[in-house]
C-alpha cells in the first residue's frame, strides 16, 4: 500500500512540473513567404507539429531541457537546431529550397539524437521519399542500393543485409530502436519486418557494439515507423502496390492519431506474389510468397516524457527454390505416381497463379514491447522491455507436394519437418546525465534471455538457452567546430546447448541405451569481452568536415556456427558446426570527408577492419576429390564452420551535382568497394566468401515542387547500376565461383496530386527495375549455386528480370 501511494505521489509530482512550450514561424529563406505543412519534430521526445497556412507551429506540454529539433519540408533542405525549453520558448526557422538531406537527424548508434554530419561513425539515412520512389520486394531489398549496403538473397522474398562485406549475426537489425531477434544465423532467413510499416531507415556502417552489444560488429540498421502525429489530429492512408514481374499485389491501411497526448498508430498489410521470371529461366518454380502483417502502438506523451506499448505480428509463407531441372530445362517437382513419389517436370499451370508448393517455410513473428522515456529534471532516462516469439516451420518433401496448401486441410504444424520456436526477452535502460561544460554522458544496461526449441521431425540446431548482459558508457562533446564521441562496453554471454540422442527410427530419446546417434552434444559456453569506440568530426570550414573513428568490436559465435548438424533446405547445403570456435574481435578504422556546397555535395569514406578469428563456412571435399555429400536420400554438399584472421577494407564515394539555380536537377553518383582477405593463406583460401562485387551507381533526377499547378510535387529519374566482375572469391573446394559483370538500367517517375487546398489527394509512383531485362546473377545470390541446367549448361538460377511497379498512396485526414 505504501509503495502504491509513493508511485501515485511521484506521478502527481511529475504532472505538476511547469509546462513548457515551443512555437514560432517557418518561412522560405529566399522569399520570406510562410511554409504551410512544414514540420518541427523533437526525436528524443517523439513530439512534433506542422505549420498552418501562416507558417505558424505550436508545441505544448513539453518538458524542461535542451533537445535537438528537426525542421523538414518537402522540396527544402532539412535543418537541425538545439532548442532549450524553459517556459514559453519562441523559435523561428527558415528553409532553403533544395532536396539535399545531408543534415537529417540520426538516432541509431549514438546516445541521443544528433546531426548526421557530427557523428564520426559513417551513417546513412534512407528517407521516406527514397523508399517510396523505388521498387522493392522486401524491406532489405528496399535499402540494398545504399552505398556500402548489399543483400544476400534467396529469391524475391528472402534478403539479409550486408554492411561492407559483413552479414548474418554481425549486423544488428532494429525496429524502432529495439533489437529484432529472429533466426539471423540462416542465410535464407529474412528480416521479419513489414515493408509497408517502414517510414525511413538509419544505417550505421561500422561497429555498433557500444550501444547494442555482441553481434553489432558490422553495423546497425534501424527501421523506423512514421513519427507520432501532432496533438489534435487523426489521420490515415492507403498504400497499394502492383509489380509486373511476379504479379506482386500489396495493400496496406494505416491510422494514427493524437488527442491531448494520447496517441496511437495501427497498420494492416498484405502481400502476395507469384513466381518471378527472367530471360534465361523463364518463370522460376516455387519462388512466390505471401505476407499478412499487423503492427501499431498506443501511448501517452506528456511533459514528463512518453510511454508507448508496441505490437507487431509478421506472418509469411515463402517457397524455397531448389532449381533442379530435367534434360529439357524444365523445373522439377515431386508427384505421387503409382503410389510412389517421383520427380516430374512442372506444367504451365504449376507456374501460374500464387500457389506455393513444397519445400516452403512459414514464419510467424509476434512481438510486444514497451518503450518509456522519463524526464528527470535536467537528466533523462529510457527503459525499454521487449518480448518476441519467432516460430519458423519448414515443410520439406514428402508431405503432400501436390496438395493445394492454400486450403487448411490439415494441421501444418504436425507435418512440418523443421520447427524452430525462438522466444526472446530483452531489456534496455539508459540514463542521460545532465550536460556539463558541453559534455553529454550516457550510462546504460542491456541484455536478453533467449530460448529455442525444436518441435519438428528433423533437427538442424540443438535446443539452447542464451543469456546476455552488457553495461556501457557513452560520451559526446559538441564544440562549435569539433565534435567528439566515445564509449566503452563490457559484454557477458552464456550459451547452453542441450544434448540430443536419436533412436534408429530418428526419434528423440533420453535413454543412452536406446540411442543410435548423438545428433547434438550438450555444452555450456561463456563469452565475455570489451568493446570500445572513439572518434571526432572536425569542421575544417563551414562547408567541409573531416571524420575519424576507431572502434573495437566483439561477436560471440552463434548456435549454428557452434552446433549445427543437418540439411539446411534454403541454403542448399548440409551444415556442421564447430563447438571449439572462439569469439571474433575486430579493430576498425574509419575516415571520411563531407563537402556541402551550393553546387556539389561530396562524401568520401574509407575503412580498414581487422577481424581476429573470423568465422565462415567452408565446403568439405570427399576422399575421392569431389564434393563431400551428406548421407541422405536427398544429398547436399557439406559445409563446416571454421575461422581465421581476416582483413576487410574499402570505402564509398558519393557525389551529387545540383547546379544552382537549377536546384531541381540532380546528378548523383556513388562507388562502393570492399575487399575481404584471410591473412597468411594460399590463393584458394585467401579471399573471404560472400564479399559483394564493386558497384557503380549513377542517377539523373529532376524534382519539381510547383506552387501553382495541377500537381504538387513530381520527379523523374534514370539510374544506371554497374556491378563489376567479382574475381576475388573463396575458391577452395568450389565453395564459391567467379561472377561476371553486368549493368542494370532503372527508371521512375512520380507525382503528388493536391486536393485543391494544401493537402495531397493522392501520390502515384511508376518505377522500373532492370528496364532492358538483363539476365544476371548477383554474387551474393544463394540461387547462383543451385543445380546446373543441362539444357543450357548454365549453373544456378538467375535473378529477377524486368519489373515495373505501380504504387498508389492515398492520405486521409479525419481531424
Amino acid at each position: 500500500m505504501k509503495l502504491s501511494l509513493s508511485i501515485l505521489l511521484l506521478f502527481i509530482s511529475i504532472q505538476a512540473f511547469p509546462q513548457n512550450s515551443l512555437s514560432g514561424k517557418i518561412t522560405d529563406q529566399n522569399t520570406g513567404e510562410p511554409l504551410t505543412g512544414a514540420t518541427v519534430y523533437l526525436p528524443d521526445l517523439r513530439q512534433g507539429a506542422s505549420t498552418n497556412t501562416e507558417g505558424i507551429y505550436q508545441l505544448s506540454n513539453l518538458p524542461k531541457g535542451k533537445f535537438l529539433a528537426q525542421i523538414r519540408f518537402i522540396g527544402y533542405t532539412s535543418i537541425t537546431r538545439m532548442v532549450e525549453l524553459n517556459g514559453a520558448v519562441t523559435a523561428d526557422f527558415t528553409l532553403s529550397p533544395s532536396v539535399t538531406e545531408l543534415g537529417a537527424v540520426v538516432i541509431t548508434g549514438v546516445s541521443a539524437s544528433t546531426q548526421r554530419h557530427q557523428n564520426p561513425v559513417p551513417t546513412t539515412v534512407v528517407s521516406h521519399e527514397e523508399l517510396q520512389q523505388r521498387t522493392s520486394t522486401n524491406v532489405i531489398d528496399a535499402i540494398a542500393k545504399t552505398p556500402g549496403i548489399s543483400q544476400i538473397s534467396t529469391g524475391a522474398a528472402i534478403s539479409k543485409p550486408v554492411i561492407r562485406g559483413l552479414s548474418g549475426n554481425r549486423v544488428v537489425t532494429l525496429e524502432n530502436g529495439m533489437r529484432q531477434e529472429g533466426q539471423q544465423w540462416g542465410d535464407e532467413h529474412g528480416i521479419e519486418i513489414d515493408e509497408f510499416s517502414v517510414d525511413r531507415a538509419e544505417i550505421v556502417k561500422g561497429p555498433g557494439s557500444i550501444m547494442y552489444g555482441s553481434d553489432a560488429m558490422a553495423g546497425v540498421i534501424n527501421f523506423l515507423s512514421p513519427d507520432p502525429v501532432e496533438n489534435g489530429r487523426i489521420l490515415g492512408s492507403y498504400s497499394g502496390n502492383y509489380q509486373t514481374n511476379n504479379n506482386l499485389i500489396g495493400n496496406s491501411i494505416f491510422n494514427a492519431g493524437n488527442l491531448n497526448g494520447l496517441n496511437w498508430q495501427a497498420r494492416l498489410s498484405q502481400k502476395a506474389a507469384g513466381n518471378y521470371q527472367n530471360r534465361y529461366d523463364g518463370k522460376v518454380y516455387n519462388s512466390g510468397f505471401r505476407e499478412y502483417n499487423a503492427s501499431g502502438y498506443v501511448g501517452v506523451n506528456k511533459s514528463w516524457g512518453f510511454s508507448h506499448l508496441n505490437f507487431s505480428s509478421f506472418n509469411q509463407k515463402v517457397g524455397l527454390i531448389e532449381g533442379e531441372r530435367d534434360s529439357l530445362g524444365n523445373f522439377l517437382k515431386l508427384a505421387e505416381i503409382d503410389g510412389e513419389e517421383k520427380e516430374v517436370a512442372v506444367t504451365r499451370d504449376d507456374l501460374k497463379g500464387y500457389h506455393i508448393n513444397e519445400p516452403y517455410q512459414t514464419i510467424n513473428h509476434l512481438r510486444f514491447s514497451s518503450q518509456n522515456n522519463f524526464i528527470l529534471g535536467r537528466s533523462r532516462a529510457t527503459v525499454n522491455l521487449d518480448w518476441q516469439r519467432n516460430l519458423r516451420q519448414e515443410f520439406g518433401h514428402g508431405h503432400g507436394a501436390e496438395e493445394d496448401h492454400d486450403h487448411e486441410h490439415h494441421d501444418e504444424a504436425e507435418d512440418a519437418s523443421l520447427i524452430f520456436d525462438l522466444q526472446t526477452w530483452s531489456y534496455d535502460a539508459k540514463y542521460f546525465l545532465p550536460e556539463f561544460s558541453g559534455w553529454n554522458a550516457t550510462l546504460g544496461l542491456s541484455g536478453m534471455h533467449q530460448t529455442n526449441q525444436n518441435k519438428g521431425e528433423e533437427f538442424l540446431i540443438p535446443d539452447y538457452r542464451l543469456t546476455d548482459l552488457g553495461v556501457f558508457g557513452f560520451i559526446t562533446n559538441n564544440h562549435p567546430r569539433l565534435h567528439l564521441s566515445g564509449g566503452l562496453r563490457f559484454d557477458l554471454r552464456n550459451l547452453h546447448a542441450e544434448e540430443l540422442l536419436l533412436t534408429e527410427e530418428g526419434t528423440p530419446t533420453t535413454n543412452p541405451a536406446e540411442a543410435a546417434e548423438t545428433k547434438f552434444i550438450g555444452f555450456d559456453r561463456t563469452f565475455s569481452n570489451i568493446s570500445a569506440s572513439a572518434g571526432a568530426t572536425y569542421d575544417l570550414t563551414e562547408k567541409l568536415s573531416a571524420k575519424l573513428n576507431i572502434a573495437r568490436g566483439f561477436r560471440a559465435p552463434n548456435i549454428a556456427e557452434l552446433a549445427s548438424n543437418g540439411r539446411h533446405e534454403g541454403t542448399l547445403r548440409f551444415e556442421i558446426g564447430n563447438p571449439e570456435l572462439k569469439p571474433e574481435t575486430s579493430l576498425q578504422l574509419d575516415a571520411g570527408l563531407i563537402l556541402e556546397t551550393e553546387h556539389v555535395n561530396l562524401e568520401l569514406t574509407a575503412f580498414s577492419n581487422h577481424i581476429q578469428r573470423y568465422i565462415f563456412p567452408e565446403k568439405l571435399r570427399s576422399v575421392f576429390g569431389g564434393d563431400s555429400l551428406s548421407n541422405e536420400e536427398d544429398p547436399a554438399p557439406v559445409f563446416k564452420f571454421g575461422q581465421g584472421n581476416a582483413h576487410l577494407y574499402g570505402g564509398e564515394i558519393m557525389v551529387d551535382f545540383h547546379p544552382h539555380p537549377l536546384d531541381w536537377l540532380h546528378f548523383e553518383n556513388s562507388l562502393s568497394f570492399v575487399r575481404g582477405i584471410q591473412l597468411n593463406q594460399p590463393d584458394s583460401t585467401r579471399n573471404l566468401p560472400f564479399i559483394p562485387a564493386p558497384r557503380l551507381q549513377s542517377e539523373l533526377r529532376i524534382d519539381f515542387s510547383p506552387k501553382k499547378a495541377l500537381v504538387k510535387n513530381w520527379f523523374a529519374r534514370l539510374e544506371m547500376e554497374h556491378y563489376f566482375a567479382q574475381n576475388h572469391f573463396y575458391a577452395a573446394n568450389n565453395t564459391e565461383t567467379a561472377t561476371a559483370a553486368y549493368t542494370l538500367i532503372n527508371a521512375g517517375l512520380g507525382v503528388d496530386v493536391p486536393n485543391g487546398k494544401t493537402a495531397t489527394l493522392f501520390s502515384l509512383y511508376v518505377t522500373a527495375n532492370n528496364l532492358f531485362d538483363v539476365a544476371y546473377q548477383n554474387h551474393l545470390s544463394r540461387l547462383k549455386y543451385a543445380a546446373i541446367n543441362e539444357a543450357t549448361g548454365r549453373t544456378g538460377v538467375f535473378n529477377m528480370g524486368r519489373n515495373v511497379s505501380f504504387k498508389l498512396i492515398v492520405p486521409l485526414s479525419f481531424k
